[in-house]
């Protein structure tokens, strides 16, 4: 029943950040990828793991805090039963072995009246009986495609034990985000731990995240850029048709609505086309074109920053 912030190495008074900074950095060191064929080194996480859990929920926290429950989450004994007798506020046998004999009157009488268990020292009907430990958390690392990612595609994992199961990914998903899958770790004499799997979006090669939007840089054509076409992007759902305005500069940027990933309300981000225009080398004709054509063209289009 180990103590969640001594677990992750902080204070009582600890802030969240700080309490995810510890996470981060003991987590790094004992995963499950870089300590192969240690167990030590994976209990270890699956500790680290659980009192993370325990000190970023608020709740659980401040009940942990007041002693409501213990380091696994459990709830622990009333009125100190089982601290051993010898610390402050604890009970200590009296004459005759009467287990309500605290620091003042004798209280046997009155904590009969409120347990059903016959005689002085009796049945507690339960009450102080330590919690059975659940078996140990089992981490797994998930690599999910770029675009699985954005469109939120069921991945199937396999479990420790063989079995595989479809896992789906939820909304808002980011790169690193933890999954627990309750009951999918190992069994323990109060049932099994849970499965703790951490997400691991690949990158792409031409397509990056911004946010919950989608980045592409296109390659167009000069008479495309001058001209205007209708032109085949690729998208993290497949291809599409966009329309390049006549007159498109390299650097700028069409919007395709609702491309990109997933957010928890329910909407989804773009996917932001950034126009490249790609000139053909040693074209003799384009050279002398431009020749003509700059005796003729007397702009600057840097004239707005001063230069």
């Amino acid at each position: 029943m180990a103590d969640p912030y001594a677990t992750l190495g902080v204070a009582r008074t600890a802030s969240e950040a700080d309490i995810k900074k510890a996470y981060r950095k003991l987590a790094k060191e004992l995963h499950p990828d870089r300590n192969k064929d240690n167990k030590q080194a994976t209990e270890r996480f699956s500790q680290v793991t659980n009192a993370y859990d325990l000190l970023t929920d608020k709740d659980k926290r401040a009940r942990f805090d007041r002693g409501e429950i213990d380091g696994d989450g459990n709830p622990a004994a009333p009125f100190g039963f089982g601290s051993g007798g010898g610390g402050q506020g604890g009970f200590r046998p009296g004459p005759g072995g009467s287990p309500f004999q605290a620091d003042g009157p004798d209280l046997s009488d009155i904590f009969e009246g409120m347990f059903s268990g016959g005689g002085r020292g009796g049945g507690f009907g339960g009450f102080g009986r330590k919690p059975q430990p659940k078996g140990a958390n089992v981490a797994y690392k998930l690599n999910v495609s770029f675009a699985d990612a954005a469109t939120l595609a069921v991945q199937r994992i396999t479990l420790a034990d063989g079995k595989t199961i479809d896992l789906k990914l939820p909304a808002g998903l980011e790169d690193g985000q933890q999954m627990r899958l309750a009951g999918k770790g190992q069994p323990g004499p109060g049932g099994a731990g849970d499965g703790i799997v951490t997400i691991n979006v690949q990158p792409h090669r031409f397509f990056t995240r911004d946010g919950f939007d989608v980045r592409l840089d296109l390659p167009v054509t000069l008479s495309e850029a001058v001209l205007g076409a209708s032109v085949r992007v690729p998208t993290v759902e497949g291809a599409v048709m966009l329309t390049v305005p006549a007159g498109s500069s390299s650097g700028k940027v069409l919007r395709l609505r609702g491309r990109g990933f997933h957010k928890k309300d329910g909407s989804r981000g773009d996917q932001l086309v950034t126009l490249m225009v790609d000139l053909p080398k040693q074209d003799e004709e384009l050279i002398e074109f431009v020749r003509g054509w700059a005796d003729r063209d007397k702009s600057n289009p840097r004239a707005a920053m001063g230069v």
